[in-house]
This record gives C-alpha cells, sequence and structure tokens, in this order.
C-alpha cells in the first residue's frame, strides 16, 4: 500500500510521529531531507536489527524518485514487515510540489 506525498505532508504537518525511512545516498540526503530516518537501500539488509521493533507498525520509505524505496518496500515485506508505505514520487515529486 503506497502514499501520496499529499498524504504524507498532511500528516507531518499535524505532527504525527512516522516511522519515516530514507533509502537515498547520504550525499543526496544531505542536500535535501524532510526529517526521516536515513538508511541508504544497499544498507538495509544489514541494519535490519534497527528497525525490527517496526515489524507490525507502520513503516513509510522514501526516496529520489519511488523507485528505490519501492525496492526497500518489497525487501522489507518479504522480510516479515506488516505495514511499509512506498511515498509515491519521492522527495522530486514533494519538491515540484512545492513543499
Amino acid at each position: 500500500m503506497d502514499i501520496t506525498i499529499e498524504e504524507l505532508k498532511e500528516r507531518l504537518d499535524k505532527g504525527e510521529k512516522l516511522n519515516l525511512f530514507d533509502v537515498r545516498e547520504e550525499y543526496e540526503f544531505d542536500e535535501f531531507n524532510i526529517g526521516a530516518t536515513l538508511i541508504p537501500l544497499g544498507e538495509l539488509p544489514d541494519r535490519l536489527e534497527e528497525i525490527a521493533h517496526l515489524k507490525n507498525e507502520e513503516i513509510l520509505i522514501h526516496c529520489r524518485s519511488g523507485a528505490r524505496s519501492g525496492r526497500a518496500a518489497a525487501y522489507l515485506t518479504a522480510e516479515g514487515y506488516a505495514n511499509v508505505r512506498n511515498v509515491l514520487g519521492g522527495m522530486m515529486a514533494w519538491q515540484a510540489a512545492g513543499y
């Protein structure tokens, strides 16, 4: 189940505590980020212990365009994570919307 940038923005504006992860590379995160926890896609398999406590909670994942986060969401789902949502369009869509 995916999430739109509009839904994400609304939830962030409401101050919801979200399990939000950015799977871009560190240099991309350093250039622009929305406050997510950075776990680059290539590091995700080795860092599962950091998010193991979230297996039954909603996890939101974003990247630059939605492709890497889609792969990350599929991987986490295969690893038994119950509620992983990909941010459609990623940070490109976020910035294009003027957020």
